[in-house]
């Protein structure tokens, strides 16, 4: 992938209805596939796993990811791409767990699961792991605009970075003594429940953030100055600076906001767990990746929605529960979504020779 988006021979009407029947497949096929999964579990699983308390648990396990996946969609969109987002989630909850242990309460107190200053410790920790997602993020923008270097190169390389100070700054171990209030409060209450048939639906503080970010997110690429900038630097970055926008100060934006919802991603993840595990999200940013190309945003920019996006995320987190539910050995979960991804990036293909044939 360039470090620039797409030049002068990209076309420039990329956003309108492909004209063949392989295109608008390749458009349209994401759609058949969640709901295929769905029934498909249901048929074989029955109960087990078409349930309120089941599909709680899939929107739990897919609220940090759908995190990620939204910044990735407008890194996508432009024509870039952020590798970092998985080792970025990981320094941000280093960062914000250990935040919250060190201003919770003395060592002493803190081993005594005592946490006096709990509140004070917990804000913090929350506020410096969002602002050091966003930090990586914008350093990734700098680096990509100022020194011109392809974005693939330099989200490597941070994420090599980010993952190495997370694991320093840890010692390489899962930070302990996090206040449980951060559990109880955050990761695990309720707002509101919603009872279905005979069971009920949590909607728990980390579904909360995952709706709001999608809403807004939605809105910001749809219907925002923002939006109409980040789809025209994807779709032809040299016409977008002759038209006047900022496309350097664009893409900062843009690295900036992925890197701060992996920052939230990381806080929400010390909220569920109730400790920074340095070793869970080694694949995480290519789970949002693929989500993001399943969902139907294309690889070489342009072309992308923040509503393909999230299906494209409950796929895996329907295959890892419906995996689960049936004893599948989770592996051939990497499988299954290795296989869609080919088929999504093969069908996005024959899109774009499609609209060139126009």
């Amino acid at each position: 992938m360039a470090g620039e988006p797409r030049g002068a021979e990209a076309q420039p009407d990329v956003e309108e209805q492909p004209a063949t029947w392989s295109a608008r497949l390749s458009s349209s096929i994401i759609y058949f596939i969640l709901p295929a999964l769905i029934i498909v579990f249901t048929i074989i699983s029955r109960q087990s796993f078409f349930n309120p308390n089941n599909f709680q648990n899939i929107a739990i396990f897919a609220s940090t990811l759908l995190l990620l996946v939204v910044g990735s969609t407008f890194v996508i969109i432009t024509a870039g791409i952020d590798l970092s987002v998985g080792s970025v989630l990981v320094f941000s909850s280093v960062v914000a767990a250990q935040a919250m242990v060190t201003l919770s309460g003395s060592a002493e107190e803190v081993r005594a699961r005592e946490y006096p200053n709990q509140l004070f410790g917990i804000s913090a920790g929350i506020v410096l792991g969002v602002l050091s997602g966003l930090a990586w993020g914008l350093l990734n923008g700098v680096l990509i605009t100022k020194l011109r270097i392809p974005p693939f190169i330099v989200t490597l390389g941070t994420l090599g970075m980010s993952l190495g100070l997370a694991l320093i700054l840890s010692g390489g171990v899962n930070v302990p003594f996090v206040p449980p209030t951060v559990q109880s409060e955050i990761g695990s209450r309720a707002l509101f429940i919603v009872p279905i048939g005979t069971g009920q639906f949590r909607f728990t503080v980390p579904v909360a953030v995952a709706t709001v970010v999608i809403v807004i997110a939605a809105l910001a690429l749809h219907k925002t100055r923002f939006g109409r900038y980040t789809y025209a630097i994807g779709s032809n970055a040299d016409a977008a600076r002759r038209a006047g926008i900022n496309v350097d100060a664009h893409l900062i934006k843009v690295y900036g906001l992925s890197g701060m919802l992996a920052g939230v991603a990381g806080v929400l993840d010390v909220a569920l767990f109730s400790t920074a595990s340095v070793g869970s999200h080694a694949s995480d940013n290519l789970s949002a990746i693929s989500a993001v190309v399943i969902g139907g945003t294309s690889l070489f920019g342009g072309i992308g929605s923040i509503g393909g996006s999230v299906v494209g995320a409950f796929i895996p987190a329907i295959l890892r529960n419906g995996f689960v539910i049936q004893g599948i050995q989770p592996f051939w979960q990497q499988v299954a979504i290795g296989a869609i991804l080919i088929l999504a990036v093969y069908l996005d293909q024959r899109r774009r020779q499609a609209e060139e044939r126009r």
